[in-house]
Formats: C-alpha cells, sequence, structure tokens
C-alpha cells in the first residue's frame, strides 16, 4: 500500500507540475491582464491543487491541512482573480483584440 501511495504522490507531483508550468508559460506569454489572469487564476491553482494533494498523499497525517488549504485555495483563487479583474478594468487597461466591451455600457449607465 505504500507503494501505491508513493506512486500516486508522484504522478499528482507531475501533474501539478505541469499544470504550474502551463500557467507560468500562460502569463509570460498572454498579451493583456484580462487573459493573464485566466492563466494564472485556472491553471496555476489547479497545479497547487495537485501538489497539495501529492503531499497529503506522501505524509498521511498531513490530509487535514491538505484539505483545509485546498478548499480555502478554491474558494479565495476566483474571488482574487475577480477583484484583479474589476480593478484593471476600473483603471481602464485596455484589452487587446477585443471586439466588444459589455462593461462600458453598465459603467457609463451608474455615473
Amino acid at each position: 500500500m505504500n507503494l501505491f501511495l508513493q506512486v500516486i504522490a508522484i504522478l499528482a507531483v507531475v501533474v501539478g507540475t505541469l499544470f504550474s508550468v502551463v500557467g507560468v508559460v500562460g502569463f509570460i506569454r498572454l498579451p493583456d491582464v484580462y487573459t493573464r489572469l485566466h492563466a494564472t487564476g485556472k491553471v496555476g491553482v489547479f497545479g497547487v491543487v495537485f501538489l497539495l494533494v501529492a503531499a497529503a498523499f506522501g505524509e498521511p497525517l498531513g490530509w487535514g491541512r491538505g484539505l483545509f488549504l485546498i478548499l480555502l485555495l478554491v474558494i479565495t483563487g476566483p474571488a482574487t482573480a475577480h477583484a484583479i479583474g474589476s480593478a484593471a478594468n476600473r483603471i481602464g487597461l485596455p484589452r487587446k483584440g477585443a471586439e466588444r466591451d459589455d462593461l462600458v455600457y453598465t459603467s457609463k449607465s451608474k455615473s
């Protein structure tokens, strides 16, 4: 059973590392803050979740801490990305290649 847990931990480390690398590449390569938020907010969170799963499988007594951190990350990750995107929109950062902006109409009607 110990070998099985080690294999799962190794697979989770590999998958988590791949997700994290894709998030970093997306952050570097994507053109504006809104698409970069998608790469870091989604892919990066799943990379860290897989790394926490690997840590929980590697250390059986760490399940409680691992699950708590995963829950905290899954709850706060999207809220943080939304707050950063909303702040970027409010200060007027441009979108690269946007065909329309639905938030312009709601922002002008509230002013």
